[in-house]
């Protein structure tokens, strides 16, 4: 195999902290491309063109809103925006598969780009595997009419990925057929120079999208809840990041404000800002209530950094068996709040030497070297 053309329906174009998983694609486009292969992308994006980009060729097709993940197909309101944008998509992936010929396609995620690439691959004679998300299976996976939908595209795929364990095992059961684990992490660069503290008082840090999946407002809630003595453990709480619940973390962040809480509310960040607060910061915060292996995750392993996480997805085996940080009690506010009680009241008790471990299993390259040694097996 020599090309490969990445569908995708997030991919950075200025502010790449606002991207959210096109960040990570970005990286794994590069790393596909330092393991031999020639590859073209496909995304969205607010203003059409196409071309070289830093030796991809990528082709941005013209969608009348972004994110698309804020398109909700059961929303009426929605539907105009969301056909424009399988149309434009679906023209999109036929016309670069004209132009370039790859020899394979690879939709992240499984819908739409699953059904992009299923309808360009019969057209072209090629074959097309699938990367899926959480949000892909656990979300539209509930709505009737596209769970058999997502089942056919993920069935007629010549491989299947998802970046999660449950997450893995949930598509071989709406698929039919095997689905292999493909880890997402984005390339966070060279090892930071501080480490973390391993005594009070610690500095906590959120980085990630501002929405319910995320927990941001439980995150809010469980900083309310927390009481003097253990804020007498805690330096600063630094909440980075934006998205559909700006208006209640920026008010609940004056609220503790307010209160005489040390936390600071700031907006998204690029590769060098992340870098900045993962060096800053002792515990990486991971509040979701949904999640299959977030790419927090890896960032946090790969910058040497526990984390204090909600029980959700595979991060209680994560957690576990790598020993990199605390998991809450539950997904909720009080839940987060003792989890946060009892890390921050003791030593931290994990080690740089287990993070830079736990860390060999999320880099970026490796998962482009597995990915490439599938296709060509």
């Amino acid at each position: 195999m020599k090309s490969l053309l990445l569908v995708t329906t997030s991919y950075p174009v200025r502010g790449e902290g606002e991207a959210a998983a096109g960040t990570f694609v970005r990286d794994f486009a590069h790393a596909l491309r330092r393991e031999g292969l020639a590859v073209s992308l496909a995304a969205p994006a607010e203003r059409p063109s196409e071309g070289e980009e830093q030796g991809l060729w990528v082709k941005r097709f013209k969608v009348p809103r972004l994110p698309l993940s804020l398109l909700k197909p059961l929303r009426p309101t929605d539907w105009a925006a969301i056909y424009q944008t399988l149309s434009a998509g679906a023209q999109a992936v036929d016309r670069i598969c004209q132009q370039r010929r790859p020899d394979h396609i690879l939709a992240l995620w499984a819908l739409p780009s699953g059904a992009w690439a299923r309808a360009a691959a019969k057209i072209y004679g090629m074959g097309y595997s699938t990367w899926a998300l959480g949000s892909d299976i656990w979300t539209l996976g509930k709505i009737p009419l596209l769970r058999h939908y997502l089942g056919s595209v993920l069935q007629n795929a010549t491989h299947r990925f998802a970046d999660g364990y449950q997450l893995a095992a949930d598509v071989e059961a709406l698929a039919g057929k095997p689905c292999a684990f493909l880890p997402s992490s984005r390339d966070f660069g060279d090892p930071l120079p501080r480490r973390p503290r391993e005594t009070p008082p610690y500095r906590l840090a959120f980085l990630g999208r501002w929405h319910p999946n995320k927990g941001i407002d439980l995150l809010i809630e469980a900083l309310k809840l927390l009481d003097d003595e253990t804020w007498a453990h805690i330096e600063m709480v630094r909440i980075h990041g934006g998205g559909p619940l700006e208006q209640e973390v920026r008010h609940g962040g004056h609220a503790l404000e307010k209160a005489g809480r040390p936390i600071q509310i700031g907006g998204y960040l690029d590769l060098a800002g992340a870098r900045e607060l993962f060096n800053w910061t002792d515990f990486v915060l991971i509040p979701s209530r949904i999640e299959s292996i977030p790419v927090i995750f890896s960032d946090a392993m790969q910058a040497c950094r526990p984390v204090i996480a909600t029980p959700v997805g595979d991060l209680p085996r994560l957690v576990n068996s790598l020993k990199c940080g605390h998991l809450t009690e539950a997904v909720t506010a009080a839940g987060i709040a003792t989890g946060i009680s009892r890390a921050v009241e003791r030593s931290a008790g994990t080690s740089a030497t287990v993070l830079a471990e736990a860390a060999k299993g999320f880099q970026v390259q490796t998962a482009a070297r597995t990915l490439r040694n599938t296709l060509e097996s």
